[in-house]
């Protein structure tokens, strides 16, 4: 039997869009199904500077099984010792010692992480944080990192001081994250996984405190704002803060009796705080959604669910956002979310084209993420169908649904 996938081996430095906004295409950099061999395998390792160039194992006709296994591990075997070297040369020119991510995603359930070493993941927040509450449920076994704000998180990515970032993209309550839908064209990072967590938001205070001898409580806005009815019922001030952990850490290190925090039971373990009151959210159903961003995208495939997420631009006209809708509905592809954001580079145009009308409307983005993987062919036509009309258009990334809750 003839051996029919073909693997690549190497690094590259494409990315599934276009830099340029507004500028048109020159091409479609999507991988096709072969129709006929129904085959689609591919794989990249790595990510690092210095590696080899491409090297690709083709068809191997009429060649007997242990032929066949003892060359593919030999160049397995090559493979391996060409990115151990060319490891050992390249982190001496980092700001500090990495490790080499997994080209997997998310683990299914509970399991272990499918990592070669532990992965360092930059979450917003102190330790604690909801954050790295995610992080940790998809990589149990990582290191968090905590940086200050959103951006700092990919920064740290783009500059190799961490493997991967966990952020809030929406909660069910709250709605989306806008500041990240525009981070995530403004830089290049790819969404290579999505985690749904479920937020027990917690009343803490200092042991011994009471919920009656509060007088103030504070949080992240997002976090008082969910939890109205109770922090109403205490007549408590509510004092914001940039995050839930860094409550409960000033909260703690000050000794502040009359204040109370709301945070997760994870925070009260890290900073000696008790639990007054669990699950005290006003809508008990509370998830939020974050994303995994990682320097490189991960191998589509069609094992389970998948997501891809884009974002384009159309040009004015009747019907043009309903005619982009279409080229999903005609191929029975599920929308999971749209979302609209003002271009931030011409966020206003002019109607009229004399340019004397005070008239104007908004240029937007669409950011939208439907339910298919772009290993089928489904999902590739419908991309090179609207293609046909988008003035841009950028994958941000496929990746795993998470299918926990």
């Amino acid at each position: 039997m003839a051996l029919k996938s073909v693997v690549v081996l190497g690094v590259t430095n494409s990315q599934y869009g276009w830099k340029d906004l507004g500028s048109k295409p020159s091409g479609f950099p999507l991988n096709r199904i072969n129709e006929s061999e129904k085959v689609f395998k591919w794989m990249r390792f790595g990510g690092f500077p210095g590696l080899p160039a491409c090297r690709a194992i083709r068809s191997v006709e009429n060649e007997n099984t242990s032929n066949r296994g003892t060359k593919l591990q030999q160049i397995v075997d090559q493979t391996e010792n060409d990115v151990s070297r060319g490891l050992q040369k390249d982190l001496n020119s980092l700001p500090r010692p990495l490790s080499v991510s997994d080209l997997s995603a998310i683990p299914d359930g509970g399991s272990k992480a499918r990592i070669s070493f532990k992965v360092e993941f930059m979450v917003q927040g102190l330790p604690g944080s909801y954050s790295e509450d995610a992080a940790l449920k998809a990589y149990p076994k990582c290191k968090t990192v905590p940086c200050n704000d959103f951006e700092d998180a990919f920064k740290a990515v783009e500059l190799w001081l961490a493997d991967k970032a966990v952020l809030p993209i929406e909660n069910s309550s709250g709605g989306s994250i806008h500041r990240n839908y525009d981070l995530l064209l403004r830089h290049r990072l790819q969404i290579v996984g999505e985690v749904k967590l479920d937020c027990n938001l917690c009343l803490l205070a200092l042991p011994g405190v009471r919920a009656e001898h509060l007088k103030r409580v504070l949080s992240h806005p997002q976090a008082l704002s969910l939890s109205d009815i109770l922090l109403s019922k205490l007549g408590v001030s509510r004092e914001s803060v940039d995050d839930t952990a860094g409550a409960a850490q000033y909260v703690s290190l000050n000794g502040l009796r009359e204040a109370g925090v709301v945070a997760s039971a994870r925070a009260a373990e890290i900073y000696g705080l008790n639990i007054l009151a669990e699950r005290i959210q006003d809508d008990f159903d509370n998830v939020t959604r974050y994303l995994v961003l990682a320097r490189d995208p991960i191998i589509p495939r069609t094992n389970k669910p998948f997501k891809t997420s884009i974002v384009f631009t159309l040009d004015e006209g009747p019907g043009v956002l309903f005619k982009a809708l279409a080229v999903f509905a005609l191929r029975d592809i599920d929308l999971k979310k749209i979302e609209s954001r003002p271009q931030r580079k011409r966020p206003l145009r002019v109607v009229d084209d004399s340019n004397t009308g005070s008239a104007k409307y908004f240029d937007y983005l669409f950011y939208i993420d439907f339910e298919a993987s772009m290993a089928e062919p489904r999902a590739q036509n419908a991309l090179g169908h609207l293609q046909e009309f988008a003035t841009f258009l950028r994958i941000l990334g496929c990746y795993p649904m998470d299918t926990t809750l």
